[in-house]
């Protein structure tokens, strides 16, 4: 008989499941990418993009996890509809035949329990090249709001226009791009 009690708690252990991580959907209201680069060295230019969906899964006990983010690229938004328009245009963004860039991560490195960088590939134009996102802030607690657990990070990555076939205009344009991200994901 003890025998079979222990069998039996012995498999009820075996079977229950491991803590299983977390996913994440970003709220499309508090998740934006922003992009910067010297115009002609007089000023920084500012810009963002206002359509930002993805999906983010996170075990923090294990250190692991995973970033798949979308940016339709129709969203750009310098403040002028005018430069809004020679921005998605063939020389740059050519949203026409390219109206999303994605970034899918590879890796996410922990400092501690908290994540610290991204490591993957961002896709934009049509051309792929790895970027690491730096992680300069990040806070999970349940939303005041929506009665549901969140999380939310700002990230910040620099790449080269020229890479992704957006060259027009160096270096006078700075060829030179800061990418910062700002994520407020619910979890599901």
């Amino acid at each position: 008989m003890q025998r079979s009690l222990l069998a039996l708690a012995l498999a009820a252990v075996v079977t229950v499941p491991a803590m299983a991580a977390d996913t994440y959907v970003t709220d499309p209201n508090h998740t934006f990418a922003r992009f910067s680069y010297s115009h002609l060295g007089y000023s920084t230019q500012l810009s963002r993009f206002d359509k930002v969906s993805g999906k983010i899964i996170l075990d923090t006990a294990a250190k692991t996890g995973s970033v798949d983010i979308t940016i339709d690229t129709r969203s750009a938004n310098t403040g002028s509809a005018k430069f809004d328009e020679h921005i998605q245009g063939e020389d740059f963004l050519d949203t026409g035949a390219f109206p999303a860039a994605t970034f899918k991560s590879n890796t996410i490195k922990f400092k501690g329990d908290t994540p610290d960088e991204v490591i993957g590939d961002l896709t934009l134009k049509g051309i792929t090249k790895p970027v690491v996102l730096k992680i300069t802030s990040y806070k999970c607690m349940p939303h005041p709001m929506i009665k549901k657990d969140a999380c939310g990070a700002d990230a910040v990555t620099h790449v080269k226009r020229s890479d992704f076939n957006m060259g027009k205009f160096a270096p006078y344009v700075g060829d030179d791009v800061t990418i910062t991200v700002s994520v407020e994901a619910i979890k599901q």
